[in-house]
């Protein structure tokens, strides 16, 4: 069994910045790609920023130059780092790790941008 648990979000004024962590544990060998994702509501959930086994990331074009993923030497933790935050930033931010093709989901953890 794979835990994912979030931690770091928040209410902050547009302009700010928050740094979400994530932690994966339980049956985990080796090293699997991991990400972040957001739902607005009434919106679908969409990919945020990703970050391969190798190190690669990616990010969606509404965070590019202003969100950060990164990664934790021991593989299982990855961070998101967001910076100049905007109303539109706001949702439930969610964690992912894929597992030998299976997805396994955080809890998610609120994310508020507003004055």
């Amino acid at each position: 069994q794979v835990q994912v648990v979030e931690s770091g979000g928040g209410l902050v004024q547009p302009g700010g910045s928050l740094r979400l962590s994530c932690v994966a544990s339980g049956s985990i060998f080796g090293i699997y790609p991991m990400g972040w994702y957001r739902q607005a509501p009434g919106k679908q959930r969409e990919s945020v920023a990703t970050i391969s086994y190798g190190g690669t990331t990616n990010y969606d074009d509404s965070v590019k130059g202003r969100f950060t993923i990164s990664r934790d030497s021991n593989k299982r933790t990855v961070y998101l780092q967001m910076n100049s935050l905007e109303p539109e930033d706001t949702a439930v931010y969610y964690c992912n790790i894929r597992v030998l093709g299976r997805d396994y989901w955080g809890q998610g953890t609120q994310v508020t941008v507003s004055s």
